[in-house]
């Protein structure tokens, strides 16, 4: 399958929303992304045009996000773009999505402090789809 795959450098332009649905975590928030190029005339760095993303996590990703993440953060954010198109009350809008891979802060902006999360003990959890249960696996051979 091909996909676009893009690195987005910008600032939290939303809070994070944060849902526990029936299909796992999710959370999403808009990021502002504003490039920057040096003006030879003025012997300035001018602001280009700003966009805007709205950045979707899922799974670990979105409960990591909603305890990391606040509003005017610096952040790096590498994922699948997601380009939609829709018909809203005879106006046709279009969106563009990120499904979010990775997201960090920037760290040429700041610097931050990595906590890493405490999971609980896989070995007490039941297998999933790709798993065989050992009673499977010992018949296989």
């Amino acid at each position: 399958m091909n996909e676009t795959l893009v690195t987005l450098v910008g600032n939290a332009a939303t809070a994070v929303d944060f849902r526990d649905a029936a299909t796992g975590p999710t959370a999403r928030f808009r990021m502002a992304v504003t490039p920057r190029r040096w003006d030879r005339e003025q012997q300035i760095w001018a602001d280009g045009r700003t966009s805007f993303y709205t950045v979707w996590a899922r799974r670990t990703l979105a409960t990591n996000l909603a305890g990391s993440v606040s509003v005017g953060e610096p952040l790096v954010v590498h994922g699948r773009l997601k380009v939609r198109e829709e018909e809203r009350d005879g106006v046709w809008k279009t969106s563009v999505d990120v499904e979010a891979v990775a997201v960090g802060h920037d760290l040429t902006r700041g610097t931050a402090a990595f906590r890493r999360v405490v999971r609980a003990d896989p070995t007490l959890t039941a297998p999933t789809h790709r798993q065989k249960p050992a009673t499977e696996m010992a018949s296989v051979s």
